[in-house]
């Protein structure tokens, strides 16, 4: 009974190891020419200046770090210029796979991030010190405050303002969440969010 069991068990493993597929890793976008379903759900979107690691399966040579141009494209051998600016690794991953299948018969093709030096805030206004701040990592409003020196005598803190890359505002009132009143204004910074204290 006992060795039924196990072996039971060791079937399940195999079967776990088999969905994952070889070479799976954790962090890192994979593609081998089909999508997966859930690729895309809150990953990271590449940015010029972003220093990405191209891997490709069993193609040293075509393996390597490449940087995001500030027009949005990498330079990929084989392929020449492709626009990475604004996507996912996965989807970055899919679009090298589809390119390289002229070349490769299979090609399996991983990208990650190794320096995310797109991802920016700013702070500006009444504060310590403006200017351009790292976003490398989940970063809140008042964090972002206090990296910018906190505010200076006659800052407005209950007219805080976030503007959006898309260009929506988002209102804060340092006053209430610093009285508990409303914390759920200290949101979550995104890249290229600028703040503006009055």
């Amino acid at each position: 009974m006992r060795s039924l069991t196990v072996f039971r068990m060791a079937l399940g493993v195999a079967a776990l190891v088999g969905l994952a597929g070889p070479g799976a890793s954790p962090g890192h976008a994979q593609a081998s020419g089909s999508q997966r379903p859930d690729a895309g759900k809150s990953e990271y979107l590449i940015g010029p200046a972003d220093v990405l690691q191209v891997i490709v399966w069993k193609e040293p040579e075509l393996t390597r770090a490449v940087t995001v141009r500030f027009d949005g494209m990498v330079t990929v051998p084989l392929l020449g210029d492709v626009a990475a600016a604004g996507r996912t690794p996965t989807q970055l991953a899919e679009t090298l796979a589809q390119g390289l299948r002229r070349f490769i018969e299979v090609p399996r093709v991983t990208v990650g991030i190794e320096q995310a030096n797109s991802a920016r805030f700013y702070v500006v206004g009444q504060v310590g010190k403006s200017g351009e701040f790292p976003l490398s990592g989940p970063t809140t409003v008042l964090q972002a405050l206090a990296l910018a020196g906190g505010f200076k005598d006659f800052a407005k803190t209950d007219g805080i303002v976030i503007v959006r890359k898309d260009q929506t505002v988002v209102p804060v009132n340092y006053k209430r969440i610093a009285d508990g009143k409303d914390v759920a204004q200290n949101v979550l910074l995104a890249p290229g969010d600028t703040i503006v204290v009055p």
